[in-house]
């Protein structure tokens, strides 16, 4: 990146300047017209700056789990705006330690059902009727994105989870179509009925995993209390 001819800001992390010193990237949005966030899924960035009451106008998102760095260098030569001056590189480092599993909701897809909030047992989330807040995102343990992996519409994305799924923040595929202007014929119920087993045999693996990875989450922190 040091080849753009572009001020490029290296910021370690951006989880971590998003909930502590906020500053710094109110300053960075003051002082650039147009920037380019080379960070993971535009979803995962885009609510988690709104989250975090982090005020980034005129920004794109290029998700660098999907691009390689000469894919990232030519998009960014071929929309950067010409500079006169000599370009900066600053590397900028914050001491807050952040979760890998830190939580961001997806305020669009979120139906207030409360599910996260009763399935995390420590704290993270403010739950009422008409709000779910991310309150104590530093209480969130490692290797335990449950409580995502029980939201019913995608909502919750863990930025920092090294995998391509909806729950690190990629876009959730279409809902599945009504089936009820279906034909109802043999063949169709048959179908349906096995695509319904299917879906429940699906949701009681996640589930399943959920309550796992809760469970080593709560065993991991007894551990450390002992210590």
């Amino acid at each position: 990146m040091t080849e753009l001819n572009t001020d490029v800001i290296e910021l370690h992390d951006l989880c971590a300047y998003s909930i502590n010193e906020k500053e710094v990237l109110s300053e960075i949005n003051s002082k650039y017209n147009k920037k380019w966030v080379v960070a993971c899924y535009p979803r995962a960035i885009d609510n988690m700056f709104r989250q975090n009451k982090i005020d980034m106008d005129k920004y794109d998102v290029l998700n660098f789990r999907l691009m390689s760095s000469d894919q990232i260098k030519e998009e960014l030569d071929e929309k950067q705006e010409p500079n006169s001056e000599e370009a900066v590189y600053e590397v900028k480092k914050n001491s807050l330690k952040v979760p890998a599993w830190y939580p961001v909701i997806d305020e669009e897809r979120c139906i207030y059902c409360g599910k996260c909030a009763r399935f995390c047992v420590f704290g993270v989330y403010k739950f009422s009727k008409k709000s779910l807040e991310v309150v104590e995102p530093l209480n969130c343990k490692n290797n335990c994105p449950a409580c995502g992996r029980t939201c019913p519409t995608s909502a919750i994305i863990f930025p920092r989870l090294p995998e391509n799924s909806t729950l690190s923040g990629a876009k959730p595929g279409k809902d599945e179509p009504g089936v009820s202007a279906a034909p109802k014929d043999g063949l169709f119920v048959m179908l349906n009925e096995r695509n319904k087993t299917r879906r429940n045999i699906f949701k009681n693996d996640v589930m399943q995993l959920a309550e796992d990875e809760k469970r080593k989450a709560i065993e991991e922190l007894k551990k450390r209390a002992k210590e």
